[in-house]
């Protein structure tokens, strides 16, 4: 199973408004596994960045005037997702970005169907709780030390490792047999899972433990947990 975790930077928040996509980042997964090949590449917006955006994304018109606009490069973007499913996190943002360039090319819009929206994820599973790209990488473990502005790249790299731990953790493979020799479920390719050297860190957070126990307390003695 082939899948491509993707971000998007543009120059503001509605193509509609005349923003547009300035760089696009995307890293290939199969199986779940980084396969390490990626796409990465700054886009020639057309127009100014806004000035609020320099200090967000770290690029501006200079840097930006020298790369080729969208519709030279979309059809190799294209190329590179194929018909993989694609992970996004907040999609309906970075689809609506695609699509809009898509069109003023005149090739297909991208179904909403091919999003895997990790935001939609997150919050299903930690309802309530901060589910941002950072608060998902404090909850997980996972280092975003690097991640001083936001770079598509980057932000995509990231994104690859929380949504392997939304899912439950690297799965290489589902085709599990027996192995005969020991009773162990292995893979069709030879390979089974071991456990992870060190445990996780705890992933609840103080507000958390405090807000579940004032829930068990006003459940009262006779409350299952309170036993």
């Amino acid at each position: 199973m082939r899948e491509i975790v993707l971000d998007t930077e543009t120059t503001g928040f509605e193509p509609e408004s005349g923003d547009r996509i300035v760089e696009i980042g995307a890293v290939e997964l199969v199986n779940h596994v980084a396969t390490g090949s990626v796409y990465h590449q700054y886009i020639n917006p057309e127009r100014s960045m806004p000035q609020g955006a320099f200090d967000v994304h770290g690029l501006g018109d200079d840097f930006l005037k020298d790369f080729p606009i969208f519709k030279q490069v979309g059809q190799a973007f294209l190329d590179f997702i194929g018909d993989a499913k694609l992970v996004i996190h907040n999609a309906a943002f970075d689809m609506k970005f695609l699509n809009a360039e898509l069109e003023w090319m005149g090739l297909p819009r991208l179904p909403m169907d091919r999003a895997v929206d990790t935001l939609a994820i997150a919050r299903s599973k930690f309802p309530g709780s901060p589910a941002s790209l950072d608060a998902l990488c404090r909850r997980f473990g996972v280092d975003n030390s690097s991640r001083t502005k936001h770079g598509a790249l980057l932000d995509s790299e990231i994104l690859a490792e929380v949504y392997l731990e939304l899912i439950g953790g690297r799965q290489p493979t589902m085709s599990l047999v027996s192995d005969a020799r020991n009773g162990a479920s292995v893979g069709s390719d030879g390979w089974k899972p071991f456990p992870r050297p060190q445990p996780l860190a705890p992933r609840l957070t103080e507000e958390e433990r405090a807000a579940h126990a004032a829930f068990v307390a006003k459940l009262g003695d006779a409350a299952l947990w309170a036993k």
